[in-house]
């Protein structure tokens, strides 16, 4: 990468790595990273990363006239439900997830909640500033760097996590933290209605 890519890439992986560092996404990732194995997590991620980012590059500032906040807000937070269901459910789920068939599932399920969670995020905003005034691959390539990079960290607390706790336990804590999230997203796309 030459220099006058370099910096684009450089700003967009700093700002978007603080930026995601704690938020709601990450949170997801470590909770999802307790149940289910290392690989299809970061496949989902990684790939979702890449098209969010992606999204954000190529559609800019656009993207608000397009999709509504407050839509896109409440199908992350209908997603968020679901997961609070699917994990809480019983019956050898750990044992299903685990098994080779279900690595796409689970890795297309990450993929579309990641998606989800992160669009309209500070994070995409950021991309999407970087990108009104930088290159935009070395943008794109910095931000997708940064939210894997940090979604990794997430992904090896909670992989460590979920070998020290109870099954049980991590599957009902997981499945709380997303009602929590769900609920607060559907909270927040309704007083975005309202106000508009």
């Amino acid at each position: 990468m030459n220099g006058t890519l370099f910096e684009p890439f450089a700003v967009a992986f700093g700002v978007v790595f603080a930026a995601e560092f704690g938020d709601k996404t990450q949170l997801m990732v470590l909770a999802l990273a307790a149940r289910l194995r290392a690989v299809p997590v970061l496949a989902g991620v990684a790939a979702a990363a890449a098209a969010v980012s992606g999204v954000s590059v190529a559609v800019g500032a656009g993207l608000g006239a397009v999709i509504p906040t407050a839509v896109v807000t409440a199908l992350a937070g209908l997603v968020f439900l679901v997961f609070a269901v699917w994990t809480a459910r019983d019956a050898g789920e750990d044992e299903a997830l685990a098994a080779p068939a279900s690595t796409g599932r689970s890795a297309l399920g990450v993929a579309v909640a990641f998606f989800l969670a992160e669009l309209g995020d500070k994070t995409m905003l950021a991309t999407v500033a970087l990108a009104a005034r930088a290159d935009p691959l070395a943008t794109w390539a910095g931000a997708s760097l940064a939210l894997l990079a940090v979604n990794a960290l997430a992904v090896a607390v909670g992989r460590q996590l979920g070998t020290r706790l109870p099954r049980t336990l991590v599957r009902r804590l997981a499945a709380v933290a997303f009602a929590v999230f769900g609920i607060l997203l559907l909270v927040e796309a309704a007083r975005s209605t309202v106000v508009t």
